[in-house]
């Protein structure tokens, strides 16, 4: 197939990659895109004729945690209940939304999260994709017809995936018995290496997309189950619900005197391809062994505020070096900035202290998070991040005009986007070198928005 002719973007100031030669902010700098990918960059240079132009160009966020279909149940578990609410009440919820859903509505609640997810900076999710099978708990015909269905969604709004099918075989240590609530989620072994295979083919045609899978939690697979999906992709993430709420902790305890994370940690190879989504409960020695077991944490502050999940321990993971990224999970609200500012201010809260992420290198706390963000957000997701050559161009523009973002230039205008302008501050998106945010607007908001509404009316109506 022939290449498609180079094009070029220009920017008044970019946020490039520090690991390559040119680093850090830059002013007048072209990206030349072929194929989607980078090129060539060129800094302190003028604009040239045929330029598209903007003011100022930051690498996209990766999103390295989301149940996309829970974007339906979004503000429907918010009346309290005959009892004290917590995250088992609320999965109880959430059983009951998904009852009825079929593979056409769940690309329509995907569609509409992952379109927000794009208009927020996000521009690529990991898909920690658990609902399987039929209403009834039956395998359909082809075993991955719910991944297509959330592959299709992703091709449409043109965001980058991380499909991450979920193994779920029981409903808690010890190899409990799964519940009927549960019956769309489960697998054994054999059944799960065929739903892999059909992943696959599921996102063949799409841009870099990526395969990966999830042992669902330590409560839902056992340790012998875990030891051999550790082997099913080689190389590719594997990522894990741990140490959510207390509740867990307590019950893993009772099964194997042992914490989650330390369990894991002690029976597990994890390494940099694994991601411990939430993390939330450790001891100082855990966080200090996740930290240089060079996995990713995976904290989702605005789900874990949403649940009552408590608080990660981010100033002394990151003080052992560890590496982090965010996720939307339950996608109760999709933004980008909001889940960076949550993780800041959940530390403020908790240390009595302002600025706890800042790094010694810029001092920028909208900055670290950002970068930290886009850095380890890609790891856990299986690909590189940034703004460099050979990489696609997954990039955002700020609008300058906001005002939240004037008179500001290079880290003050990430720490304006995070923690004053939010979402509202950004103008354009583009993913694999494709725009598809134009003025803080999705192109095909419209359409997918007609087809969320016409879904949810029947799931909820």
């Amino acid at each position: 197939m022939a290449e498609n002719p180079a094009r070029s973007i220009f920017a008044q100031s970019a946020l490039l990659d520090h690991s390559r030669t040119l680093g850090g902010w830059a002013s007048g700098v072209r990206f030349v895109l072929r194929n989607g990918r980078i090129s060539a960059i060129e800094s302190g240079v003028a604009a040239q004729a045929g330029d598209e132009r903007h003011a100022c160009v930051i690498p996209g966020l990766g999103n390295l945690h989301s149940h996309a279909f829970q974007r339906g149940m979004a503000g429907l578990a918010e009346q309290r209940g005959d009892t004290d609410d917590s995250f088992w009440t609320w999965r109880e919820v959430m059983y009951r939304f998904l009852d009825r859903m079929t593979p056409g509505d769940l690309h329509a609640l995907a569609a509409m999260a992952y379109l927000e997810m794009l208009e927020s900076g996000f521009t690529r999710v990991g898909e920690f994709h658990y609902l399987h099978h039929d209403p009834e708990g039956r395998a359909y015909g082809d075993p991955a017809e719910m991944s297509a269905a959330i592959a299709r969604a992703a091709g449409e709004v043109g965001l980058g995936l991380t499909l991450l099918p979920v193994f779920y075989a029981h409903s808690g240590f010890g190899a409990q018995p799964p519940s009927e609530g549960q019956r769309r989620f489960l697998h054994d072994l054999d059944g799960f290496a065929r739903l892999l295979d059909g992943a696959r083919r599921a996102v063949s045609g799409l841009d870099d997309a990526v395969v990966g899978l999830a042992p669902h939690s330590l409560r839902a697979v056992s340790p012998e189950q875990l030891s051999v999906l550790e082997t099913m992709v080689p190389g590719a993430p594997v990522h894990i619900h741990i140490a959510e709420q207390v509740r867990e902790v307590e019950d893993c305890l009772a099964w194997s005197g042992q914490r989650p994370v330390e369990w894991l940690l002690d029976h597990a190879e994890v390494n940099p391809r694994w991601c411990l989504v939430h993390a939330t409960h450790m001891t100082e020695e855990e966080t200090r062994r996740l930290a240089r077991s060079g996995a990713v944490a995976g904290p989702c502050p605005i789900t874990e505020a949403n649940l009552g999940d408590g608080l990660f321990p981010a100033r002394a993971f990151l003080a052992e070096g560890g590496r982090w990224g965010v996720g939307s999970d339950s996608n109760v609200l999709i933004d980008g900035t909001e889940e960076l500012r949550l993780f800041e201010y959940g530390q403020r809260l908790q240390h009595r202290g302002r600025n706890i992420v800042a790094s010694g290198e810029t001092r920028s706390t909208g900055e670290t998070l950002w970068r930290q963000a886009v850095e380890g957000g890609a790891q856990a997701l299986g690909v590189k991040g940034g703004l460099s050559i050979g990489l696609p161009f997954d990039a955002v523009s700020l609008d300058l005009d906001h005002p939240s973002l004037a008179a500001r230039d290079s880290d003050r205008l990430l720490d304006g986007l995070v923690f004053a302008a939010g979402r509202s501050a950004v103008d354009c998106v583009w993913r694999f070198g494709a725009q598809v945010v134009s003025g803080g607007r999705h192109l095909a908001r419209d359409a997918v928005v007609r087809r969320y509404r016409d879904s949810l009316g029947r799931l909820i109506g």
